[in-house]
């Protein structure tokens, strides 16, 4: 089997792993994130993520922590066989001699690369989970009766190709996808790639076990959000902004609007949730990934 094959299959392996631990974090988080500035003296319609979490089960039930994991269940194979295939090519290009090991900074050039790649498949995915995610927070707002409701990713994706501009409706939120995906992957391939290297005392990882691995991939995925968290939250209003009256004209309009509304917390709402998720399901997929890929030879 090639290295690319090799990669496609431990990274879809990694991202199936990684999406079914951490979903119902991230279905908390993007309520949180979502959910309308309360009027002057009434409360937030959450008062944190394990409200968010009771009023969820209370409601929905368990399957309402699972809401929009199609989209990213359907795509998980695509996703992850971009971000580390390409991670894996870059790899090749920027090693000096066949089974040579990078350096952190080689590492990071990779990361940053298979970011711009995945872009492109993050960013409908995310606006079809999004949507799906935050459509029982908004029902709440004032737009409520003009809210579109959805049956489901293949009825989100309709909808958008119909009334939302056709195929540039599903890329909307590109920018602050970008502007997340590239410095956190660049982030998170460093981080792991430092820390095994920390941990093994030296440049050669190769004799680290399972439990380094859940380690390094926990912590570099919690690195992760703590770059690029705010961009995360501007890219999920941007997303379930209504399309035919607008809220946000664009990223900067939107950080500008929460920054001034709520302040610095209102651009970290759901980064408890988040952080929660970040290491187990990023420890998950790392463990998964490095397991695949060693089996593959």
């Amino acid at each position: 089997m090639g290295d690319v094959a090799k990669d496609l299959t431990s990274g879809t392996i990694g991202g199936a792993a990684q999406l079914i631990v951490g979903h119902p974090f991230d279905t908390i988080k993007v309520k949180l994130q979502s959910q309308p500035a309360p009027l002057p003296g009434q409360p937030p319609k959450y008062a944190g993520a394990m409200d968010a979490v009771k009023q969820t089960l209370a409601a929905e039930g368990p399957r309402g922590l699972y809401k929009g994991m199609g989209a990213p269940l359907a795509t998980v194979a695509a996703f992850n066989a971009v971000l580390f295939t390409v991670r894996g090519q870059m790899e090749a290009l920027l090693r000096l001699e066949p089974g040579a090991t990078l350096t952190v900074g080689q590492q990071v050039i990779c990361g940053a690369g298979a970011g711009v790649a995945v872009s492109f498949l993050a960013c409908p995915t995310e606006l079809i989970k999004c949507r799906l995610q935050a459509q029982s927070v908004l029902a709440d707002s004032a737009s409520a009766g003009v809210l579109v409701k959805y049956g489901g990713p293949m009825d989100v994706a309709r909808h958008v190709l119909k009334s939302e501009g056709g195929v540039r409706g599903l890329f909307k939120g590109m920018v602050p996808t970008l502007a997340r995906e590239v410095p956190g992957n660049a982030v998170v391939f460093g981080v792991y790639e430092a820390l095994k290297q920390y941990m093994a005392g030296g440049a050669d990882t190769s004799k680290l076990g399972r439990g380094s691995f859940i380690v390094a991939g926990g912590l570099a995925g919690a690195a992760f959000w703590l770059t690029v968290y705010p961009t995360d939250v501007i890219k999920s209003v941007i997303q379930v902004d209504d399309y035919k009256n607008p809220k946000y004209t664009g990223s900067i309009n939107a950080f500008r609007r929460i920054f001034a509304s709520e302040g610095v917390k209102g651009l970290y709402k759901g980064f408890g949730p988040a952080m929660a998720r970040s290491v187990p399901a990023n420890a998950a997929c790392f463990l998964a990934y490095e397991v695949t890929r060693s089996s593959l030879g």
